[in-house]
């Protein structure tokens, strides 16, 4: 019997999982895969940066749909991340989700490349199940890179832009 889980279905499902004291869960169907994990060390993903505010929204990690690659439209892996740099911190994603540079679709971006930012500062948002996530940086600094495109989805950990601090 093929287990089928609509949107409805996951979101009652994350609900019951964060009214819970249950720590990890997995569920497997024939064309998908659900992990939860809950309570990681906040030291872990913080050193990762993200914002202890962006930590407190996430209940949960959910793992993409398996891609069938017998499918010759199958998706194609998000590009290689040029080597990290040890002159520059890294924002990274805390969750799946869709990365967008501005708060709404005519808004200036958040940040631009060569901005001077501060601590705290909202530099991009993340859609998650309808959820908008504003990641705050953790240092002051100069933007240096951005890695993604405006609404494109990311990964969880995937790193989304380079900050040189000051």
């Amino acid at each position: 019997m093929a287990m089928q889980l609509d949107h409805e279905q996951l979101h009652r499902l994350l609900t019951a999982l964060a009214d819970s004291d249950i720590q990890e869960f997995r569920l497997e169907g024939d064309d998908f895969r659900l992990e939860v994990r809950r309570n990681l060390p906040i030291n872990s993903i913080a050193s990762q940066g993200v914002s202890s505010r962006a930590v407190d929204s996430l209940a949960s990690t959910v793992s993409v749909p398996r891609v069938d690659t017998s499918n010759s439209a199958a998706v194609s892996p998000p590009p290689p991340v040029p080597a990290s740099r040890t002159d520059v911190l890294e924002i990274t994603a805390p969750m799946v989700g869709t990365f967008y540079r501005a708060p709404a679709p005519d808004d200036p971006p958040f940040v631009e490349i060569g901005s001077r930012i501060s601590s705290g500062q909202t530099v991009c948002i993340l859609e998650a199940m309808k959820l908008m996530n504003e990641l705050e940086a953790e240092v002051s600094g100069e933007v240096v890179e951005i890695l993604i495109e405006n609404g494109t989805p990311v990964e969880f950990g995937q790193v989304l832009m380079r900050i040189k601090p000051s």
